[in-house]
């Protein structure tokens, strides 16, 4: 309770000052959340309809939660040189308020005045597909250090060095991890066409089975695909041991093993005039290190959007998903409509307030898997209808 109290005193703070910290210079003030009512849940269902695998929430009219992460961060100047200090926390449904980012940066240094030099914790999200709400090429969150921007023979470099260590908790005392990454960016493939490469190496004493592990992630991302309003990204990424396919650790905690995954995923992203939208396939497998118990998930889905006017907005996301496994193939399917409330025509527009409906159904399996949450009683479908608000600033 205090600790929510105090985030709300920021807040209000914050907003209450807010005319007066954009005027400071240095001063960034921005953030996300979202969130409203579901009107027909019986079971404390409201969301959340997935069958886990990461490609597999499709998100609209399916959240499951409320919440909101705000960031603050000031630049100060000397002598040339940067120093930028920042903090976001969060506060999601009915947990507790967390750390998210907490750094200090350092950048404008003689020797590479681009690179950015940064400790503490970080996050260093690199790729997110919306419609999923999943960074597929993810190397923050954890405490390190490391630098960015780097301009080294055309492209840019990236490290970053951690522990397995958060602002919020910390590892078992006998219980070590460390995490090396590199990321390289900004390299010229083809016009209109680059490639990004993450890698990924992971050391660790006590884990279960070893604590090591490694990966890599190739992103091709390619502007004018088909048309000018078109661009389309393609992943090839594989992972083992303690080392997670998006770049950060797996199951470190001393009581798990790791795993060995692979993932090929193709997203989408467009806008011409009034219609917009994003759309993903994709397919992963997961092997367990210990037990040899292997998952493969499928995905492909799409949200488009259409502008009837300025500022209202029809929108449709359909989906289906699959994963197999040790028993029988497992199967959700999904579509929402909803109408929104935006400030532009463009599907990235946000504030964004939405009336939705969401019909869902699933296979005995899935309900068999899940029945614990949406599949319990055997239930094989749902429908969901609610308000929800989403904004970035």
């Amino acid at each position: 309770m205090k600790s929510n109290r105090l985030l709300a005193l920021a807040l209000a703070t914050a907003f209450s000052t807010g005319a007066f910290a954009m005027d400071v210079a240095g001063f960034e003030f921005n953030g996300y959340s979202r969130g409203g009512p579901v009107f027909n849940d019986s079971d404390g269902v409201k969301g959340n309809l997935t069958l886990g695998g990461e490609l597999q929430k499709y998100r609209l009219g399916n959240e499951g939660d409320n919440g909101i992460e705000v960031n603050f961060a000031r630049t100060f100047e000397a002598g040339g040189v940067k120093w930028k200090v920042n903090y976001m926390p969060a506060k999601w449904g009915s947990g507790d308020i967390s750390t998210e980012q907490a750094y200090v940066e350092m950048s404008g240094l003689s020797f590479s005045p681009e690179a950015k030099f940064w400790v503490g914790q970080r996050r260093l999200r690199i790729q997110d597909v919306h419609i999923v709400d999943y960074f597929l090429l993810n190397y923050g969150d954890n405490i390190g250090a490391g630098v960015t921007d780097v301009p080294i023979g055309g492209m840019k470099l990236g490290v970053g060095v951690f522990t397995g260590d958060k602002f919020d908790n910390s590892l078992p005392k006998d219980v070590k991890a460390h995490r090396v990454n590199v990321d390289l960016s900004e390299i010229n493939t083809n016009p209109g066409g680059k490639l990004r490469v993450l890698l990924t190496a992971v050391g660790g004493k006590n884990q279960v089975n070893g604590g090591s592990g490694s990966g890599i992630s190739l992103m091709h991302t390619q502007s004018n695909f088909m048309l000018p309003s078109v661009s389309n990204t393609v992943y090839l990424q594989g992972s083992r041991g303690h080392a997670r396919i998006d770049g950060e650790f797996e199951s470190i905690d001393g009581t798990r093993a790791g795993r060995r995954s692979m993932r090929i995923a193709d997203s989408i992203n467009w806008q011409s005039g009034p219609f917009g939208g994003q759309a993903l396939i994709g397919y992963q497998t997961n092997k367990a290190d210990l037990t040899g118990v292997e998952t493969k998930d499928f995905s492909i889905g799409g949200r488009g959007s259409y502008a009837f006017t300025k500022n209202v907005k029809g929108l449709a996301e359909l989906s289906t998903t699959t994963r197999k496994g040790t028993g029988a193939d497992q199967r959700l399917s999904k579509v929402t409509l909803a109408a929104a409330l935006a400030l532009s025509e463009d599907f990235w527009s946000r504030p964004e307030l939405r009336f939705y409906v969401t019909k869902a159904n699933w296979n005995r399996a899935a309900a068999i898997a899940n029945a614990g949450t949406f599949g319990a009683n055997g239930k094989t479908s749902r429908t969901l209808v609610g308000l929800q608000y989403e904004i970035w600033w």
